[in-house]
């Protein structure tokens, strides 16, 4: 089943149909409570009786914890406890069944001191957040701040341990802070804007949030990513066919939507079956752009590779990079001039994509060369990097490039594309990918933690993982070079950005488990984790 992404307008709606169709709220809050509890008891193995502490707020999520405290009451052995830093309605009937369940319960109004609240995180090896949902909008108020700030100063505290590990692992689960037990957000980690991404200084950094329904874009958006830990998204019980969730437009890729994009492999295919790619790219000052970009591209599955590049640099790089032929370019000290243009554009006519910009340099004459071929009849083509700090010079520079070609811009390149500040881009992420995209009429892949994908039709993928391992110089040809080798094997244009995406990010987090740390990974190794990336994702 595909993850979605809707905003909280959406969710709402969303709901409101369900409960039109005869799913009522309180089914939906039965449901995502029991789904939440069943999670858990997958990562935990409750052997004997370890303290899962809930914060449960007043409102909605609050009622998803009741709902997930119930059930592990009744279903394990574990000492389930109860904080309220308010008190719940009369009415509320799954409130009353917890305290007829004889579960422990403390009111924050009965504990002044906070002493309780201190001693029971101490105690506890899990705690459940169902605190705020995705109704809070922040700035917090002052009684909200406060029981942040109050949970806070406990988890921060040292705490003493019987016994090594005791808190640190339990049945597979791991807290990221030694220090305090094991996190898991209910919808989202209390203080987080699930639109916006805001996060309150105070918000509670989950190791784990259980989304419902589907992500949320402030999730997946910085600051509040960094506090969400492992994402997971847990349906409810609604039909696929509500058109409020159908009408969502934007998904996660997953390993099973990956999967279902990848290109056929036929086994009696050969070179021809699988696509022809040209890479412009390589300056003096960035030869390893050449080399990693090339074999990126050799590595994506298609059955030709053509690197158009300075004679100087061809004979520095061809001897480590045997796979791809050569077309050499006229070039000013080795920076690839304007007329190398003629050259490629009459080259690059039986080639199935063409990327430019990896290393290239903005040398005056490689400008040039850039803005002709831009303005010249090509393949479907990928532009990264300096082709893209190239073009923005030009006013209007999109004009001139046909439909459906993929741009590659991080924060700042895209900065220069559009005009709008980097504050801006990062601020607004998805709004600013889906926007220029529509207006330029081309794919957008705006690279980041969380890389997203927008198509001129208003689709958007957004890619799960968010790893440091990825923050090396190098990892942005990787990407370019593996998009285009996926466009030259037929994808369209959005599947293969989306995709390219997805096995660079995979790979990321691969590279760093063997290396041992994702501060020691060089794009090099993220080269070497191409191919299990693809088998992962080839065996779902």
């Amino acid at each position: 089943m595909t993850i979605k992404v809707a905003s909280v307008e959406e969710i709402r709606a969303i709901e409101t149909a369900a409960d039109r169709s005869g799913i009522s709220y309180e089914q939906m809050m039965l449901n995502a409570g029991q789904a939440a509890s069943t999670y858990l008891q997958t990562r935990i193995a409750i052997n004997e009786s370890p303290v899962i502490m809930f914060l449960v707020g007043k409102g909605n999520n609050g009622g998803d914890g009741l709902v997930m405290a119930l059930d592990l009451a009744r279903r394990t052995t574990a000492d389930i406890r109860l904080y309220l830093p308010e008190t719940r309605g009369e009415d509320d009937k799954v409130f009353k069944a917890a305290q007829d369940a004889g579960i422990a319960i403390v009111f924050a109004a009965d504990d002044k001191q906070g002493r309780i609240l201190e001693k029971w995180i101490r105690e506890a090896v899990v705690i459940v957040d169902s605190l705020f949902g995705i109704g809070l909008r922040l700035p917090l108020r002052d009684r909200a701040s406060t029981v942040l700030k109050r949970v806070m100063r406990c988890l921060s505290q040292d705490r003493p341990y019987s016994r090594d590990g005791e808190i640190e692992h339990v049945g597979g689960i791991v807290s990221r802070d030694k220090r305090r037990p094991f996190i898991l957000a209910i919808d989202c980690p209390s203080g987080v804007d699930c639109d916006s991404g805001k996060a309150d200084p105070y918000t509670i950094a989950a190791d784990t949030t259980i989304s419902f329904i589907a992500a949320k874009p402030g999730l997946l958006t910085f600051p509040a990513a960094g506090k969400v830990g492992d994402l997971v998204v847990l349906p409810i019980g609604l039909p696929s066919t509500l058109p409020e969730l159908q009408q969502v437009s934007t998904t996660v890729v997953d390993s099973r939507l990956a999967g279902s994009l990848l290109p056929p492999r036929p086994l009696d295919g050969h070179k021809g079956s699988f696509g022809k790619v040209m890479l412009v790219a390589g300056s003096p000052n960035y030869i390893g752009a050449v080399a990693l970009a090339g074999e990126s591209a050799c590595r994506s599955g298609v059955g030709l590779v053509t690197i158009g590049t300075s004679r100087e640099l061809i004979s520095i790089v061809s001897s480590g990079l045997r796979e791809p032929t050569w077309l050499p370019l006229s070039a000013d000290s080795g920076a690839i001039n304007e007329q190398a243009a003629e050259t490629l554009v009459a080259a690059a006519q039986t080639y199935d994509a063409l990327l430019i910009g990896c290393g290239l340099g903005l040398h005056e004459s490689t400008v040039a060369f850039v803005k002709r071929v831009a303005n010249a009849d090509a393949p479907p083509l990928v532009l990264d990097a300096d082709a893209l700090n190239a073009l923005s010079q030009e006013p209007e520079w999109w004009k001139s490039l046909p439909p459906d070609t993929i741009i590659t811009p991080h924060s700042g390149e895209m900065s220069r594309l559009s005009g709008l500040s980097t504050a801006e881009i990062n601020g607004e992420r998805w709004c600013v990918a889906r926007q220029y995209a529509a207006r330029w009429n081309m794919v957008v892949a705006l690279k980041g933690a969380h890389t997203i994908i927008a198509s001129p039709e208003g689709e958007a993928s957004v890619i799960p993982f968010k790893t440091d391992a990825l923050g090396t110089a190098g990892t942005g040809d990787i990407l370019a070079g593996l998009i285009a080798g996926l466009r030259a094997q037929g994808l369209s244009a959005y599947d293969s950005a989306r995709l390219g995406a997805y096995v660079q990010g995979l790979a990321g987090t691969m590279a760093a488990g063997k290396v041992g740390s994702s501060r020691s990974v060089i794009a090099g190794d993220v080269l070497a984790a191409l191919g299990r990336a693809f088998e992962q994702i080839e065996s779902v």
